[in-house]
């Protein structure tokens, strides 16, 4: 990964205040393996990139985490209250949490393409739709970024939609459709 594009990524994510708040606040609680990723993250920097405010289009922040020693939903619920109880409104209803450790047990009912299970909440970052989906941070106790990114940075700041090599195309056009009609600037590559 491009040492330049992790560093305009991090300029971006610092100077992103609702964005900062929220991995200040889940830093604080510390969930296992965790990760804010998707659209909390891809998003500042497309609106970066294009000129528009930096919350533009954000509806949620996703923060996954990964505990496999507990794949009950009850164990995630609780994790779900511990963390909305951390924000006032609106973040207590915009911080959606998800243990990666548990995907796989209801993907394929709910989009129905088959998810093995995963071993941490990076690897999810690599089932993402689209490259550009695929970046993730986490606020360490130092105060260092550390950035996942499977796919690299470029596609994201060359604003280049593609399906995540691997996966298959499923998902991909109607999810690519839906970010280049928030940015039009998009530019929509395969299936």
């Amino acid at each position: 990964m491009s040492g330049d594009l992790e560093r305009r990524l991090e300029a971006i994510v610092r100077a992103t205040p609702n964005l900062m708040h929220v991995l200040t606040t889940v830093r604080a609680l510390d969930p296992p393996d965790w990760l804010i990723f998707s659209g909390a993250v891809y998003q500042p920097v497309l609106n970066h990139l294009t000129g528009r405010p930096a919350d533009y289009g954000i509806k949620d922040y996703d923060l996954g985490y990964f505990d496999a020693s507990d794949t009950s939903y009850e164990a995630e619920d609780m994790v779900i209250r511990q963390v909305a109880a951390a924000f006032e409104p609106p973040f207590r209803e915009m911080v959606e949490v998800r243990n990666q450790a548990r995907v796989h047990l209801w993907f394929e009912q709910r989009f129905g393409e088959p998810y093995a299970p995963l071993k941490s909440s990076a690897e999810a970052l690599s089932r993402f739709t689209s490259t550009v989906f695929a970046v993730g941070v986490r606020l360490e106790p130092d105060d260092r970024l550390t950035i996942c990114a499977p796919f690299g940075l470029e596609d994201l700041f060359s604003m280049r939609l593609r399906p995540t090599p691997g996966r298959g195309g499923g998902g991909f056009q109607r999810t690519a459709e839906a970010a280049q009609r928030r940015w039009p600037e998009l530019v929509i590559e395969g299936p």
